[in-house]
């Protein structure tokens, strides 16, 4: 006995002197091997929510640990045991497992052992210990020796759990202060001292690494003004006056100026922090660099002078041409008013082309720009862009190569036309008069990269990435006897190029080297291309929709309306199915399972009521018609065939989501889904509503599609895999822990305890069940 205490001692010791918690379990399973001899040994612990956290073991040979991890009901086994609630003592293992339901264990364990790892009344885990096959049996001594461990354990792992937290915790604050946009700077209160400070404010104050030990010292050494220029005492400073007066500054702009004479614009906040007695014991200050924001203003200052020149010009051409022309004393020959009026014409078109250039880039910034693909010829592109571009008057040569049999490219063409006529114009812009631009295409994997080569002025390496940037030039000191533009072309270009899915750079080796600009299209494939749009290209720069949604159904051959449509319905909280060939719509069905089809009546090769002719076989969807055509023949066949509704052309978003919704709703209440009821609780499955004690409870929709397929089976325990299949689709499987991510957070919304729960119980190593409803 008294060896068997100071063994137990030892072990508790060991696990007692190390905060890590992988540590820490390692300890706790090998102490538990030594104390009783065991061949054997394993530790798993549990989260919040009862389920398996952490798995550890012990004394297995490599190929042991393969035949016990893949043992295919190894979780539901762990489950039973650590729910058994009291402690297992059994001569042969193998045979109490069979006994119990777990048939076919792959290890030849003999004497096996478990104790539960408990504080108070909360169970944080179990300890199991077993011998190899014809061992010895474990005693009463082992039994109560294991459960004395398990009780140290408890302790210790509880420690290691909340320092594990706390450095995490302390991890996620400093990666957070560390990559934030904005300076953070603490201050002692007592001493004014800064204690600690982040990246950007030691970028802001320039504090060399040689002074990192004491940063107060440099930004002593630096000078503060107002934004009149008057220098600020330092007393006056935001954060001395924050720890003597206790208030916050708030928004307070300072000029900073260092010793080598670089200034930087700042705006200042200072808060003072309090201990529990009311004393300030420190002072955290932000500092946010408005250099930024003045190079923006300035280039905005700058483009507007740039569009309000560029549209006087034309403006005073034309007013001058028709002043000419109107108040001419005598007749004008006909070639003066044939001239006249060219010049009126030529400087109407620039500013159109200003003003479409504007609209453009407005459209980019609010992601609305039209871009409809379609499989295209890139070389027939390149020619139109060619002949646009020589026809306008420009003096340069273009010279062609396209390299080897180019495939066709999924793209708006004229949309490509307006990119290479841009580039092309640029090049023209910085190239001498009668200089070679050249135009090159070839293939890229799956994309075709076209460039546009110059012999013109060139670019600073490091002026490259600015280029494509709004309201940009060259700024070259070869440019000023060039006209400098108003620097959006090639922002243009850049955002044409992306809603492609391509990408646009920009190569050169410095002023007067020239410049290459190539921009990059993906490819089609022939015998896919079907269709003027698919859906998996409209899909490419939509929001990824969560699969949690319901899933509506779009069939419409018009890409402009195809988009509309699944802009609104991402916006209300639906996931759109998109299609522009009709010839899809049975596979989509099989495979999406929508809850509703919106279906346009004109179709390419059919219309609307000969496809829902063809799936009256297969269709129990509800199907809302959106047509152009309002006369009251079409609108009562469409009826008369079972349209759940009909909408006509033009219509807005609101009406679209009123009716969808008003068809989904229908759709339920056919369904006769009684309301959930369980104590406080009520779940609507058809109107999508849950009301806890009174209140409505805010749920995200994967949160009620989970809750309600819970309560639709009431009583019933749902296993990981049937949750992840009914709530995610039938490609989830596997992942628990994102369901118990979401139970979690339903439980907090619901009101639910873990500990005691009323409505969701978790079953362990197997899924959740909902309490039987008290409905109807």
């Amino acid at each position: 006995m008294r060896a068997r205490l100071s063994a137990l001692i030892d072990a508790i010791l060991r696990i007692s002197e190390d905060l890590d918690l992988d540590v820490v379990l390692q300890e706790v399973v090998d102490g538990a091997r030594s104390l009783t001899v065991a061949s054997y040994g394993a530790i798993t612990t549990l989260d919040d929510e009862g389920d398996v956290q952490d798995f550890l073991i012990s004394g297995f040979t490599p190929q042991q640990r393969e035949e016990l991890f893949s043992y295919p009901r190894g979780r539901a086994l762990f489950g039973y045991l650590s729910g058994l609630g009291q402690p297992l003592r059994t001569r042969d293992f193998v045979s109490h497992v069979d006994a119990v339901g777990f048939p076919r264990f792959p290890l030849r364990i003999g004497a096996f052992m478990g104790a539960q790892i408990r504080v108070r009344d909360r169970h944080l885990g179990t300890i199991y210990i077993g011998q190899q096959e014809a061992g010895r049996e474990f005693t009463r001594d082992d039994e109560e020796t294991l459960e004395m461990l398990a009780n140290q354990a408890a302790m210790a792992i509880t420690n290691a759990r909340r320092y594990r937290e706390e450095q995490l915790a302390k991890a996620d604050l400093k990666a957070l202060i560390d990559t934030s946009p904005v300076g953070v700077m603490v201050f002692d209160a007592q001493t004014r001292q800064l204690v600690a400070l982040n990246h950007e404010a030691n970028r802001i104050f320039d504090i060399p690494p040689e002074h990192a030990h004491d940063p107060t010292r440099v930004l002593r050494q630096l000078t503060y003004r107002r934004m009149d220029g008057s220098e600020v005492p330092a007393d006056d400073l935001g954060v001395r006056r924050s720890a003597r007066t206790g208030e916050s500054v708030r928004a307070e702009e300072l000029i900073i100026e260092r010793a080598d004479g670089g200034r930087v614009t700042v705006l200042v906040n200072a808060t003072p922090i309090r201990s529990e007695d009311g004393e300030i014991t420190s002072l955290v200050a932000t500092v946010q660099d408005l250099t930024p924001l003045e190079e923006l203003e300035r280039l905005r200052a700058e483009f507007l002078g740039m569009v309000s020149h560029e549209l006087r010009g034309p403006l005073a051409l034309i007013k001058g041409s028709a002043a000419t022309a109107q108040g001419a004393s005598f007749g004008l020959d006909p070639a003066e008013t044939r001239q006249l009026f060219r010049i009126i014409e030529e400087q109407a078109d620039h500013m159109r082309d200003l003003i479409n250039n504007l609209l453009d880039l407005s459209r980019i910034e609010a992601g609305t720009l039209s871009v409809v693909p379609e499989p295209t010829d890139i070389s027939a592109v390149i020619e139109q862009a060619k002949n646009a571009f020589v026809s306008s008057g420009h003096q340069v040569s273009v010279e062609i190569d396209l390299i080897g049999d180019l495939p066709r490219v999924v793209a708006d063409r004229q949309r490509l036309v307006q990119v290479l006529y841009n580039l092309l114009s640029n090049a023209s812009k910085y190239s001498r008069t009668w200089s070679t631009v050249s135009v090159s295409a070839s293939r890229q994997d799956r994309h075709v990269a076209v460039s546009v080569t110059d012999e013109g002025i060139g670019i600073a390496p490091e002026r490259l990435h600015r280029l494509f940037s709004k309201f940009s030039s060259t700024d070259s000191a070869a440019e000023d006897q060039h006209q400098n533009g108003y620097g959006l072309g090639l922002a243009i270009c850049k955002g044409i190029v992306e809603a492609h899915g391509g990408r646009i750079w920009a190569e050169s080796n410095g002023p007067g080297c020239g410049t290459r600009f190539t921009f990059t299209v993906p490819t089609v494939d022939e015998a896919a291309a079907r269709a003027a749009v698919r859906s998996d290209e409209l899909r490419a720069d939509a929001p990824e929709a969560s699969p949690g949604l319901e899933r509506i159904l779009v069939v419409d051959d018009d890409p402009q309306m195809l988009r509309y449509i699944r802009k609104a319905l991402l916006e209300g909280g639906y996931m759109p199915i998109l299609s522009g060939d009709p010839s899809e719509v049975p596979h989509l069905l099989e495979t999406e399972d929508p809850h509703l089809i919106v279906l346009d009546l004109v179709l390419p090769g059919t219309d609307g009521f000969e496809l829902m002719v063809q799936l009256s076989g297969s269709l129990d969807v509800p199907v809302v018609f959106v047509t152009g055509r309002g006369d009251d023949r079409h609108l009562v066949r469409a009826f008369d065939m079972g349209a759940a509704d009909y909408i006509v052309k033009p219509f807005s978003p609101t009406e679209l989501l009123t009716r969808v919704g008003a068809a989904l709703r229908r759709r339920a209440q056919a369904r006769h889904v009684e309301p959930y009821r369980l104590g406080d609780l009520t779940v609507d499955h058809v109107g999508h509503k849950v009301i806890v004690a009174g209140r409505p409870a805010k749920l995200t929709p994967t949160e009620f599609r989970l809750l309600s397929e819970l309560c639709a089976n009431a009583g019933r325990t749902l296993t990981y895999d049937e949750l992840l299949r009914r709530v995610w689709g039938d490609g989830a499987s596997g992942d628990p822990q994102r369901i118990r991510t979401f139970v979690k957070d339903l439980r907090q919304k619901l009101g639910d305890d873990v500990k005691n729960p009323k409505y969701v119980f978790t079953v362990p190593g197997v899924g959740y069940r909902a309490g039987a409803s008290t409905a109807g």
